[in-house]
């Protein structure tokens, strides 16, 4: 299969040949972090005009179609728009916190970037306990939208980062019990490990209840429609980040699309396998030609599709009132994701998976 770790390898090599071990350690910290802003800038252009085009096919229409061909630049417009609006701090704020919220999300993001594998053996930090972090990491992205709420001295934004509160610690609960649906069947907590479990078969056929659940919590965590209640614009103005403006809002709203694509990469590698192209038990011609493909290709590709699906919500369900929003999870998502952990752990006792 071909592998991205020969480019590593090279670099790592090539590095600690000409450096002290200190310094070829910190080029390679400012090389990986260079990447993954990089890589927030590019995915900041291509899903906000995917975001447009998913929503103009749902709804029949051209989108984006003026800048750039078939309106491609569009995104890179609104990019130099945001860079040249003001940003305001309103005079009521507590302008420490107001402007601090934006880069605690971003660096939220950033954080969760680390334990992702982008094809094989092409991974920042593999630790044993990747998706503990994951878990634990994500959590801390609700502090940035409480911190932006309550310093903006505005009572749309503090009801906005009220209901955020509420609704991601709810959705947290579910997400966590499809994970360690996982967790139970492959018997580690290392993401390297659950991707190399589903060699002969993907996860996602014997767990298919606990991606549904998955899927429905990362939309909610993510803040999208139809569980956008925290930024809803009828009752809201724009939630928890109405004072914002300039490259302050677009932090947040590269975080979002960020956190959507850190979320579905996740859900990729948990229940697609990753990297790993599919295979089926013994059939050894197929999984042969299946192996010609990228492992790097498979990932995107996985990512995207859910990144679709996450969209394909968004123009399909309406918003949720927020007592509908907290009955879904704690009276149904909630006791389904329970017994589907149950039922997975009987199926891993029996061994009736591959």
């Amino acid at each position: 299969m071909w592998s991205l770790r020969n480019i590593t390898d090279n670099v790592d090599t090539w590095l600690h040949e000409t450096f002290n071990s200190t310094t070829a350690l910190i080029f390679e910290m400012i090389i990986v972090g260079t990447l993954v802003i990089g890589l927030f800038a590019m995915l900041g252009l291509v899903l906000v005009i995917m975001e447009r085009k998913v929503s103009a096919f749902m709804q029949i229409r051209l989108g984006p179609n003026r800048v750039g061909p078939k309106g491609m630049f569009q995104s890179l417009a609104d990019t130099v728009k945001l860079l040249v609006k003001e940003g305001m701090t309103p005079d009521g704020a507590d302008k420490f916190l107001f402007n601090l919220a934006p880069f605690i999300a971003i660096i939220t993001a950033m954080l969760l970037m680390a334990p992702l594998a982008f094809a094989k053996d092409f991974q920042i930090w593999d630790l044993n306990i990747g998706v503990l972090y994951v878990s634990a990491v994500s959590s801390i992205s609700v502090i940035s939208i409480l911190m932006a709420g309550w310093s903006s001295n505005n009572k749309y934004s503090l009801l906005g980062a009220m209901r955020s509160g509420a609704q991601i610690v709810s959705y947290e609960l579910s997400a966590g019990l499809s994970i360690l649906a996982i967790v139970v069947l492959t018997g580690s907590l290392k993401l390297s490990d659950i991707v190399y479990s589903q060699a002969n078969g993907w996860w996602i056929f014997p767990v298919i209840i606990a991606f549904v659940i998955f899927i429905i919590a990362l939309t909610a965590e993510t803040n999208r429609a139809p569980f956008d209640l925290a930024e809803a614009e009828s009752e809201l103005t724009a939630g928890f980040h109405t004072e914002y403006s300039g490259m302050k809002f677009a932090l947040f709203f590269l975080a979002e699309y960020v956190n959507v694509f850190i979320l579905c990469a996740i859900g990729a590698t948990l229940f697609f396998g990753g990297w790993m192209p599919l295979h089926i038990g013994n059939w050894q011609g197929f999984n042969h030609v299946m192996d010609y493909i990228p492992s790097s290709v498979w990932f995107m590709g996985k990512t995207f599709f859910l990144i679709f699906v996450v969209m394909w919500f968004r123009w399909t369900f309406p918003r949720l009132r927020i007592d509908q929003l907290l009955n879904l999870e704690w009276k149904y998502l909630l006791p389904i994701g329970m017994f589907n952990l149950l039922l997975v752990t009987f199926i891993a006792i029996m061994k009736w998976h591959f």
